[in-house]
């Protein structure tokens, strides 16, 4: 019998409790709720993209909260298919082995490698189908796009977290743009740089990853009210015509001031 509502059928409470979402008791407060609510929803986008043979990534997994999940509810009924947590604090992928051990969760791996070693590695399969990356602060969304350019991955799932590197460019050039560009007042303000630094960062993923021939779609993940890092990315290898996004994402680099900041997106 299923101990709170909001919990899918199928979900292993003993997961559960060993990442903390539950208490010892059974009991899920509201933080973990939040969080509980964010990786399910989540998992309704990636579900559908999943089949028995699946090699999916998790980059800068973290507890992996989300590789778990997508496990117990997925992976663990079927005979092949695996999820891979790439983290670079070996404490953590530790603890992630010791508990997929415990769980019997045969085919989940932990590596604890850079984005340039995972790409290199042949401890990963040669085929990887999925890239996610929930949650991944600052440039580790930009690592998770590169590393499933570099492996060619059929979809890419990513909630982008804490960024912070374009609108400090935009910072950087301000002031001389200030006189001659008007849209600069945009992000004149130190708010208004953030947040504008913040969204401009995911526009420009956007046309990095359609400049490779992958179709696009961005939506919010879960309501504002549990997340203020809202936004999920999903991307789809179609083979696109790449000429355009190209020329947009070069032509929005050189008008913003952040040509610094051209290879990350190439």
């Amino acid at each position: 019998m299923k101990l709170i509502p909001e919990i899918r059928d199928g979900q292993s409470i003993e997961l559960l409790k060993e990442l903390h979402i539950l208490t010892r008791d059974g009991k899920l407060n509201q933080d973990t709720r939040r969080k509980l609510k964010q990786v399910y929803h989540l998992f309704q986008f990636i579900e559908p993209i999943l089949t028995d043979d699946t090699n999916l990534v998790d980059m800068g997994a973290g507890k992996s909260y989300l590789g778990f999940i997508i496990y117990d509810l997925f992976f663990k009924a079927k005979s092949e298919g695996r999820v891979i947590g790439i983290e670079t604090r070996e404490e953590l992928v530790e603890k992630s082995k010791k508990l997929a051990e415990k769980l019997q969760f045969k085919r989940m791996n932990f590596l604890p490698l850079s984005v340039e070693d995972s790409i290199h590695s042949n401890l990963l399969p040669e085929k990887i189908d999925v890239v996610t990356a929930l949650h991944a602060c600052d440039t580790a969304t930009d690592d998770a796009i590169r590393f499933g350019l570099e492996k060619k991955a059929q979809h890419m799932v990513l909630v982008p977290c804490c960024q912070a590197e374009v609108a400090s460019q935009l910072k950087k050039h301000k002031g001389p743009q200030l006189g001659s560009n008007v849209l600069t007042e945009i992000w004149r303000h130190p708010i208004h740089t953030r947040e504008f630094g913040s969204h401009i960062t995911n526009v420009l993923r956007c046309l990095q990853l359609e400049s490779h021939g992958y179709q696009v779609r961005v939506t919010e993940l879960v309501g504002w009210e549990h997340s203020m890092k809202n936004e999920l990315i999903v991307a789809t290898f179609k083979d696109l015509p790449t000429r355009h996004p190209k020329e947009r994402l070069d032509k929005l680099i050189e008008e913003l001031g952040v040509e610094e900041l051209k290879n990350r997106f190439n």
